[in-house]
């Protein structure tokens, strides 16, 4: 019995053991981009404006699935007051190293944000005497707050801050960043994973 000609594959196992790494390859490319877009990404904190909340180095984990979920409903995600979010700098240029940002919701659409004394108030209509954003966090933000601002929240956009608003530690939507529109939002802080002493979420 004629034994059979070995197969083009099994004559050049190279070919093969190379195609398979290339598979293998594409597929933690393509499993990281839709991981990366759809369900987190991980973010590191890079200067002051946060403390003492996070500081410079904090390596973070940001939530997708609400952004995803929000954009399969055809709608627009909004995050809720008082949570840290990460979004894309409105004011970034090619070069610079702050693409994206972490902030605090402080306020939504409609409503009228008005820091006077060191202290933010939000006015809407539940609340026509106004309340201070910062009372549910904690005590997590600094205080005073530096400043002076007035003014109402665009449609399709939201107020933040950061937390360190003593003097210019944070550039905010109170003092040039302006307001941040929802499209901007890659979504909020879930965890804290580095350093590994100062694991928490948020």
């Amino acid at each position: 019995m004629e034994t059979p000609e070995p197969s083009f594959m099994q004559r050049h196992q190279w070919i093969r053991d190379t195609a398979g790494l290339l598979f293998f390859a594409l597929a933690v490319l393509i499993g990281t981009l839709l991981i990366n877009t759809f369900i987190f990404r991980s973010f590191n904190v890079e200067g002051p404006s946060m403390r003492e909340t996070m500081h410079t180095g904090d390596r973070l984990i940001v939530d997708r699935i609400p952004v995803t979920w929000a954009q399969l409903q055809n709608k627009k995600y909004v995050p809720n007051r008082g949570q840290i979010i990460v979004f894309k700098n409105p004011l970034y240029s090619v070069g610079r190293s702050d693409e994206y940002i972490v902030k605090r919701v402080i306020a939504f659409a409609g409503e009228r944000v008005v820091l006077k004394d060191g202290t933010y108030t939000v006015y809407n209509d539940r609340n026509p005497q106004g309340f201070n954003p910062d009372d549910a966090n904690h005590g997590e933000p600094l205080s005073p707050t530096s400043g002076e601002f007035d003014g109402i929240v665009p449609d399709d956009t939201i107020f933040v801050s950061g937390d360190n608003r003593v003097g210019n530690n944070s550039l905010d939507s109170r003092n040039g960043l302006g307001y941040i529109p929802l499209y901007d939002i890659v979504g909020p802080v879930g965890v804290r994973i580095y350093p590994f002493t100062q694991i928490r979420t948020f």
